[in-house]
Order: structure tokens, then sequence, then C-alpha cells
């Protein structure tokens, strides 16, 4: 087999983990392997923002360019970072809100929780979050539930991409999964392999039109669901060069990156061992392959995987590094538009309050 051959400095294709509040020697020499490009924090990497960016500078400091940062940060019972962060409602709750309040009301306040959200990550070197989640609320699926904004794929298209532009005020990119959309299943794809029974034209009629929308708008990646549509492609979506080849860059006309969801979930199963779900997921048209929480088999990739990333993955990585130099996470918290921006989002749900928004058709510019 012929020894690839990397450029010095580029990104590679996997995104790996690391165990703790700090990094170990081994996890440093993991992380400056050349075909390592990111890194994917979790709960138990964080003890204040302090210490997260702590050790966010020290990620970023072992790689030119800096490896990406990225965390599953999305609100309700999915942020990984909550003592010393706000506290960021489930997105079913902005939905909720367009249905009492209305449109307008509603997309405003999601760009004030976009932008809360993201600041208080880039404050501390985050560089994305994998959010906004665009699946739909078909009621059926436990695992998604209150994650995604509504059942009609207008409202969630609106919001999420008002979530969208709140996140690019605080300089960073957004990343909307689960494509093609993981909402119509029972199963929860971190334990089985769910099967959803619909034709490709069930799904472009309703799932997505939130993923087209938001492609128009510029999004900037896209994750793709461990699920099997077994009338569009035996594979799952994040396995199917028809899901990720043919119709989110060839239909929908996406060019930014994707991000496969954690290749050790039961839902990636459908491909033996790690090795081959990584070249599996590259193969279909992924860019960064996702692997969590295992950290001998990141090893046992790292080893055996031959292909660096390709140019045009390189420049889709260069798009997610966290744009801007962020003000601290005490100087954000000293912004009056900042703690006006809290408020409000520590006020949603709350129908009795009387939310200090402008007046309908005056824009609002969160930040600076």
């Amino acid at each position: 087999m012929t020894t690839p051959t990397y450029t010095l400095g580029q990104l590679g294709p996997l995104m790996v983990d690391v165990t703790g509040p700090s990094l170990t020697d081994v996890e440093r020499e993991r992380l400056q392997h050349p075909l390592v490009g990111g890194v994917i924090l979790f709960t138990r990497n964080y003890q204040s923002p302090a210490q997260l960016a702590a050790l966010c500078s020290e990620i970023h400091a072992l790689r030119h360019p800096k490896l990406l940062i990225g965390v599953d940060h999305e609100g309700g019972r999915v942020q990984r970072f909550r003592e010393g962060f706000t506290r960021i409602p489930p997105m079913q709750v902005l939905g909720e809100f367009w249905n009492r309040h209305g449109s307008h009301h509603a997309n405003t306040l999601a760009r004030q929780v976009g932008w809360v959200m993201a600041a208080e990550l880039r404050s501390c070197g985050v560089d994305f979050s994998f959010a906004p989640v665009l699946d739909l609320d078909h009621g059926c699926c436990a695992v998604i539930g209150n994650r995604a904004f509504h059942a009609n794929p207008d409202v969630v298209a609106h919001l999420a991409h008002s979530l969208q532009l709140g996140m690019k005020q605080a300089g960073m990119a957004a990343v909307g999964k689960h494509f093609p959309g993981h909402g119509f299943v029972n199963e929860d794809s971190h334990h089985a392999i769910p099967v959803d029974p619909r034709s490709l034209a069930e799904i472009a009629q309703h799932d997505l039109i939130a993923f087209k929308s938001m492609v128009q708008q510029g999004l900037n990646a896209v994750m793709p669901a461990h699920v099997i549509y077994p009338k569009v492609d035996s594979a799952t979506a994040g396995f199917s060069r028809i899901w990720l080849q043919d119709i989110l860059r060839g239909e929908l006309a996406f060019d930014g990156a994707i991000f496969s969801d954690d290749l050790g979930m039961a839902g990636a199963g459908t491909v033996g061992d790690m090795l081959s779900r990584v070249n599996a997921a590259l193969d279909a048209g992924c860019d960064m392959a996702l692997i969590c929480n295992q950290p001998e088999q990141a090893d046992h990739v790292l080893k055996h995987l031959h292909r660096p990333a390709s140019a045009a993955s390189l420049a889709r990585f260069a798009r997610m590094h966290g744009r801007t130099n962020p003000p601290d996470l005490t100087s954000l918290r000293a912004q009056p538009k900042f703690v006006a921006a809290v408020h409000l989002v520590g006020a949603i749900g709350m129908s009795e309050v009387d939310l200090p928004f402008p007046p309908v058709g005056e824009p609002y510019s969160p930040g600076n």
C-alpha cells in the first residue's frame, strides 16, 4: 500500500474526544496526528468557564491551522456546559412561542437564543456547536422530541435561520442535523438502527424543506442521520452516496462541511468495525468522521487509515473555525445588550411575562 502524503499543517478527516478537563500526554500526541482535524467536547471536559477556556486554548495551540473544537450544545437536555453558562431551553419552546406570539417575536427570540448560546461558547474558545436540530416533531421520536422546533417545516426553517443569524453574530458556524430527518422514526439511533419507511417524495414534501431552506440561507455544515430510508437507499444516510452526494450536494447544492454522527452509535452498526465505518462515511461524502468515547478505536483507525482530507474538505473546514476575537465571559456579561438577551432567553415559556421586544417591524441587532 502506498504511504499517503500529508501536507504540513493540514487538518485531517477525523474528530475525536478527550477524557477529562485537561489533556493527557497521550491525548496531546493523538491530537497532533495528521489525520485528526477536530475535537468534540462533552460534559466530562467541563468544570468552569475558565477551565474550559484553558482547555480550548491548549487544544488550539497544538496545531496550525488550529484543530476544530465542537460540542453538542443545542439547549434543553442536550447542553454539555451548564454551571456558569446560561441555561438554553429546548428548541420546542421557541416553536410554542411562535404559536402563542407569532413569527416576528419568535424569530427575534430565536436569534437572541442563538447569540447567547454561541457567544458564551466562543468566549471560551469553542469553534462551533452541532446545532440547530432541523428534524421535524412528528410526535413519535423520543430521542428528538422537544429538541425539534416544530412539526411544521416552514416554522422550523424560519426559527432555525434566526438561530443561525444569532450564532453568526457571535462568530459561530451552524451545523444542521440530522439530515434528511430523524423525527419520523421511533427508535433512538444511539441504541438501534432506525428505519424510516417513507418514500423520497414524502420526505421531500416535509422533512427536507427545512434543510433546503437552510442550505439556501448559507448553512455551514450538516450532520446526517444514522437512519435507513429503504425506499431511497439500503445504507443509512451517513453511509449513503445517494443521500449525501446525489441529494444533498447535487439536488440541494450544498457545499458546506458534512460531519458524520458518532460512528460508535448502534445506528452505525450496519457497517463492520470502526475503520470500516470511517471509510464508509468518507466514501459516502462525509468530510469529517466522528469517533466518540472509544479512544482505543480512534488509535486503531489513526494507525490504519490512509486518506488525508481532500482539498475541498480542507476549504470547508476553514469555514468552521470560530470567527472574530470574542471577549472573555466576564467581559461579555458586562455588555448591556448581552444582559438583555440573557433576560429574554430566561423568560421563554413564561407567557405571562411582558418581554421587552422592540415594536413589530423594528430591527433588533444583538451584540456589538
